[in-house]
């Protein structure tokens, strides 16, 4: 069936990233928003969302007043004025009674990475484009395939898009929460935004929800797993990962869906050299779609395993004009390093720029950068953060900027989906050991030790190999313990929370290493980093990529035997093996994991630092978040990853309530 021929058009009003606002009123009320005073407020929204879009601006109403688009722009693919939004779409045929009017409109923060191949298919369709812009893909895979279309698309994206016929709002989010997308939404009103300063500013009320302030001060968490629509705030919502919602005008409330998951349970048969070559590929054909751009991409560099494996890929592959060993054509990469450290991998740095004749550009964060960024940094950030370690990534991402990247690769997803942090080896064994191997189980551990791998080991872990269920629910009740024992809380505060204890405090049943590792994919921990990654690198007008999440090689990973992520005493044994020869044995087949980790400890130690710990402090005492007699303990400097981290936990709350 030949399916009739669209004509896209294109609003324009440029002044001068990805960000994306929006208004969708149930009523139209020429009192409360008129048309005038809804396209102000949503310039308004689009404003605060200036530093995601550097490179235009652009805002649109239908004629029914009832629905306002904003949308601020960074130019990566298709530099001209057509890929200017808002994007409309209409019929190619005018029906009677003269232009009715866009039929869907749309903003779109993010790529798809897959946009050629679905320009393509979609153009034997009948679909005719006028411009590279992979938001005018979108649109037209909308119009045939309807919400099915986020099925087709391999990338990282959040759009809104309005259908004037049916008056409604389809909006969806990519399937690991690369890309953000928050809303507010009452009995009249349906707000949308990429981060939560744009509803602030359209005068959704910023109040802090109680429970999650005070699971982050206990145990540090800065999101609910049972709950990914919750946000720090009450009534801000975010739209989890891999769902998309409708809100239509004759039902004025969302309905979220999911559209994707991992199938954790599946294992395929496969042998080494087969699961090596298979990774290999997909690896290789995830950077190749994320190189894609019509700027120069960059890359990170830790000098770790994952960001070292994306550039050995980028130049085996010798991709033109990205990186040609032997010319002048060098990728640019950024490192933080931290001299003096004990943990600062410069060595490892320069081991990989040796190797591959990249270029290098290093900034060396410091506390008195620290304290002189900390308002600007939480400003962009909007929820409370860990550690110290988001500063060193934003100071990478201003770095980069400094040097006119714009986009640039980064490692992350891969320590999730290939097992890559210290604390997944005792779960890797407690599988093993309940196939009833004790002697494999017993030879790994004594190879991981052999390879320099730091892990606990002990008759409580040989008890929750055979009964899982039991150690998820201990593990529970010490997340309850800590929060009842934390020392500062002011106890009429917890009081306040009566009824609430056990919110947000959920640990999975892990009978194998898959189940883990898909917590940390899909429910608990890799979209918070998602998260830290795009504020860090949006306030500096930089787009991040990261290869390690292509669905299809995620899917695939998932549905390997767990030996091929952690065997004969390696973690991420299927990445190292795809990687040797092509690496220095140094960076392939380096035994301790080390993480992202500043020299918070020292920092903390500083008396600029210090001072305002003491501050923030006093501010969570005056709010009746904690005890007086916190203002007389001395301040407890602790290291990025420590349980106790309380007083940076002070430091950065106070700063958003």
């Amino acid at each position: 069936m030949k399916y009739p021929a669209a004509v896209l058009g294109f609003f324009v009003d440029i002044y001068n990233m990805c960000g994306i606002a929006g208004i969708f009123l149930q009523q139209i009320d020429p009192v409360s928003i008129p048309t005038a005073g809804g396209l102000n407020l949503v310039k308004k929204m689009a404003r605060t969302l200036a530093h995601r879009g550097p490179d235009g601006e652009g805002y649109w109403t239908n004629k029914g007043g009832n629905i306002f688009l904003g949308h601020r722009r960074l130019a990566i693919t298709d530099l001209t004025l057509n890929a200017t939004q808002p994007m409309h779409f209409t019929q190619e045929k005018v029906l009677p009674g003269g232009d009715p009017g866009p039929h869907y409109s749309i903003v779109h923060n993010g790529e798809i990475y897959n946009h050629i191949e679905l320009r393509k298919i979609l153009q034997q369709k009948g679909y005719t484009f006028h411009s590279h812009s992979d938001t005018e893909v979108i649109l037209a895979s909308y119009d045939h395939w309807k919400e099915k279309c986020i099925q087709y698309f391999e990338g990282m994206f959040a759009f809104a898009i309005w259908d004037e016929k049916e008056q409604q709002i389809f909006a969806a989010r990519d399937r690991f929460g690369e890309k953000p997308f928050y809303y507010f939404e009452d009995k009249e009103h349906f707000i949308f935004a990429s981060e939560m300063k744009a509803l602030w500013a359209a005068g959704v009320p910023k109040v802090t929800d109680d429970k999650m302030l005070l699971n982050y001060l206990a145990l540090g968490h800065v999101q609910n797993s049972l709950d990914k629509e919750q946000s720090f705030f009450e009534n801000v919502y975010s739209l989890p990962p891999a769902h998309y919602l409708f809100c239509s005008r004759k039902d004025f409330r969302s309905k979220i869906h999911r559209y994707w998951s991992i199938n954790k349970e599946i294992t395929i048969d496969i042998g080494a050299e087969d699961a090596i070559g298979k990774f290999t590929e997909l690896f290789n054909s995830s950077i190749k779609r994320r190189l894609r751009s019509d700027v120069i991409p960059g890359s990170c560099l830790s000098g770790g395993l994952d960001s070292s494996s994306i550039i050995a890929s980028i130049a085996g592959q010798k991709i033109p004009g990205i990186h040609s060993p032997g010319t002048d054509k060098k990728l640019k990469t950024f490192s933080a390093v931290f001299p003096q450290f004990e943990r600062d991998e410069s060595k490892y740095i320069d081991t990989v720029i040796k190797r591959f004749g990249v270029d290098n550009f290093r900034i060396a964060p410091t506390a008195e950068g620290l304290v002189h960024d900390f308002d600007r940094l939480c400003f962009h950030q909007d929820e409370p953060f860990p550690t110290t370690g988001i500063y060193a990534q934003f100071k990478v991402f201003e770095l980069a900027s400094e040097h006119q990247v714009k986009v640039l690769l980064d490692g992350q997803g891969a320590d999730e989906i290939l097992a890559g942090y210290p604390r997944y080896i005792h779960w890797f064994l407690q599988e093993v050991l309940n196939q009833h191997k004790l002697g494999a189980a017993t030879k790994e551990k004594k190879n991981l030790r052999k390879n320099g791998q730091v892990f606990k080991w002990d008759i409580r872990n040989i008890f929750a190999a055979f009964l899982p269920a039991h150690a998820a629910l201990q593990l529970e009740k010490r997340e309850y313990r800590n929060i009842k024992s934390q020392p500062d809380i002011n106890p009429e505060f917890s009081r306040s929370l009566s009824g609430r204890e056990w919110e947000g405090i959920h640990k999975p049943i892990v009978n194998k290493l898959n189940d883990i590792l898909y917590f940390n994919t899909t429910e608990m921990g890799l979209e918070e980093l998602l998260r830290f990654a795009d504020r860090n690198s949006m306030a500096h007008g930089i787009e991040t990529r990261f290869p390690f999440l292509d669905h299809e090689l995620v899917e695939f990973i998932f549905s390997l035997p767990s030996r091929f992520k952690i065997h004969e005493g390696w973690t991420k044994w299927l990445l190292r093996k795809s990687m040797d020869k092509q690496m220095p044995d140094t960076i392939t087949w380096r035994g301790e994991k080390t993480g992202y980790e500043t020299p918070q400890r020292q920092w903390m130690e500083n008396k600029l630092m210090q001072e305002l710990i003491q501050e923030a402090r006093k501010k969570l005492v005056t709010k009746g978040i904690l005890k007086k007699s916190v203002l007389q303990k001395q301040i407890q400097p602790r290291e990025a990853y420590a349980g106790d981290n309380y007083d940076w936990r002070y430091l950065c709350a106070a700063k958003y309530i």
